[in-house]
């Protein structure tokens, strides 16, 4: 009697089983997490807005300056848990897509968010006592409100990478793969532009910090509408003499030199007096050297039309650094 030979296998049936258990590891994970996140919506919701609202310990804007959308947001995860629940993922993430507006809403609200709950922990004596008393309730865990407030934006990214798992581990011939499709197609148009938000508002950060660093009339509006990348010291080597320290302050269209005003200045003291500000689409940019990696440094020549530069630094990877930021900046040409 013949024994019976090895089970022949399918590839299309192995590829399908593959996505089968892709798709449900992903499903369980959205429902688990979004549990997880509507719970933790529903705490700050009751626990902080609500009761703010009755004891009326913020004024409305103020109310709304730190938490924005809030509660439209926890009812979002409210109507979208059941369909998660009842694994209805594509048409629960395809009804829920109405909804990302908020989160641009949230985002375009982040940065005034977090000053608000600066100025008000610093200010408001009877706030920074609320906000205190509802942190130690031990359904907060010892969380506290200033690490609850990004996480819309934290499961907005969360909503991106588990949508299109969904959808790629979905098959075509499933009834549900249209909606998943277009559901991470639109999740993923709405963390971009909130990347985009984001990346503004840091950027913004970085220009009145720098803006604040400089002194004098000249510096004033120098820097408005500009995009930082880098910032530091180097040694400019002049054709004759010592090279001497100064503050560059790198933008996607200019490079800006500063040297430091006078310790004992009566007014302006640790800030800096512009120089120079160098036009980046004119810039030639070479390494004289320090190609090799090694401790001793290098140098870099920048050729603009009336001026050239010789910039120094004792330290290879600080130079390396300056080398590839330079190097995006001069090539951002119009």
């Amino acid at each position: 009697m013949e024994s019976p030979g090895p089970s022949v296998r399918c590839p299309v049936q192995e590829q399908r089983a593959r996505w089968e258990r892709k798709r449900a590891c992903t499903a369980r994970e959205l429902l688990e997490t979004e549990r997880r996140y509507h719970e933790q919506l529903g705490l700050v919701a009751t626990y902080f807005v609500g009761i703010l609202r009755a004891k009326g310990t913020l004024r409305p804007p103020e109310r709304q300056a730190l938490f924005g959308p809030w509660e439209l947001i926890y009812g979002a995860s409210q109507e979208l848990l059941p369909y998660l629940e009842g694994g209805r993922w594509g048409q629960g993430l395809e009804g829920f897509c109405p909804h990302l507006e908020l989160y641009t809403q949230f985002a375009a609200n982040a940065e005034r968010s977090r000053t608000t709950l600066q100025e008000q922990l610093k200010k408001n004596k009877r706030f920074r006592r609320f906000v205190r008393l509802q942190e130690g309730r031990p359904e907060f865990g010892g969380i506290q409100l200033q690490d609850l407030l990004p996480l819309p934006l934290q499961r907005l990214q969360q909503y991106e990478n588990l949508a299109i798992a969904l959808a790629e581990n979905t098959g075509p011939n499933s009834p549900d793969h249209e909606q998943l499709t277009r559901a991470a197609r639109r999740i993923s148009d709405t963390a971009q532009r909130v990347h985009t938000i984001s990346q503004k508002q840091k950027n913004d950060q970085h220009l009145q910090r720098v803006q604040a660093l400089l002194s004098g009339r000249q510096a004033k509006g120098l820097i408005s509408g500009r995009w930082f990348l880098r910032q530091g010291w180097l040694l400019v080597v002049p054709p004759r003499g010592e090279p001497r320290p100064r503050m560059f302050f790198l933008f996607s269209d200019a490079l800006l030199m500063a040297k430091p005003r006078p310790p004992l200045h009566l007014l302006q003291s640790g800030t800096f007096a512009c120089q120079a500000l160098y036009p980046m689409a004119e810039c030639q940019l070479h390494r004289v050297f320090g190609h090799s990696g090694g401790p001793c440094g290098g140098l870099l020549s920048l050729s603009f039309p009336h001026e050239k530069l010789l910039l120094m630094s004792t330290d290879q990877e600080e130079l390396s650094h300056w080398y590839r930021s330079l190097t995006l900046a001069s090539s951002q040409k119009n």
